[in-house]
């Protein structure tokens, strides 16, 4: 009984504070690549980037995948026609970052530890939001890990997004696992 009502309301908490996410958690069992995708673009929509982090003011936002593509055609399927802040989805993809242009979002798709620390410790500085599914993600210096099984599971590190410049809303926070804050992992829910 208690589980039930847990699950009960974390389903109302997504619908008060994520609508369009709601959809997402209902598929995550059946197409866990579709509500990453989901994710990943409203993203764009519950964190803020500096104004530097764009050319101007009709840069697209950038989404780009390092690493093997688990994605295919979903992603921008999930993108085409939508835009948040008034800037279109641009996806892009590359196996190492040199090949990537600027990027608002980053999702690290490696399974090599070493390989993703690498990039992140590259990236650490820069207002990018790096986003990914790896275990240990927060604690390798990525801000949003992010898990689909039964459920989505959020995990954001602050120390990294205060270190990068992005400003991640409370409401995002509150329908969070956990919280990486002043060195300190904190459960939430």
């Amino acid at each position: 009984m208690r589980t039930i009502l847990h699950s009960w309301t974390i389903a109302l908490l997504w619908m008060l504070y994520l609508p369009g996410l709601v959809a997402s958690q209902e598929l995550a069992p059946a197409n866990p690549d579709r509500v990453k995708a989901a994710f990943l673009r409203n993203f764009a929509h519950y964190v803020s980037w500096p104004a530097a982090a764009f050319t101007d003011s009709s840069t697209p936002w950038h989404i780009c995948i390092l690493g093997p593509d688990p994605f295919g055609d979903i992603l921008e399927t999930s993108l085409k026609g939508r835009t948040e802040q008034g800037r279109s989805f641009e996806v892009f993809r590359a196996e190492t970052l040199d090949q990537l242009p600027s990027c608002q979002i980053v999702f690290l798709t490696y399974k090599d530890d070493a390989r993703r620390r690498a990039v992140l410790d590259k990236l650490k500085n820069k207002p990018i939001l790096t986003v990914g599914d790896a275990p240990e993600f927060l604690r390798e210096g990525g801000t949003i890990r992010f898990q689909v099984d039964d459920r989505v599971r959020l995990s954001i590190n602050l120390d990294q997004a205060r270190v990068a410049a992005l400003t991640i809303q409370t409401r995002m926070l509150e329908v969070s696992s956990e919280v990486l804050d002043n060195g300190i992992v904190r459960k939430m829910r």
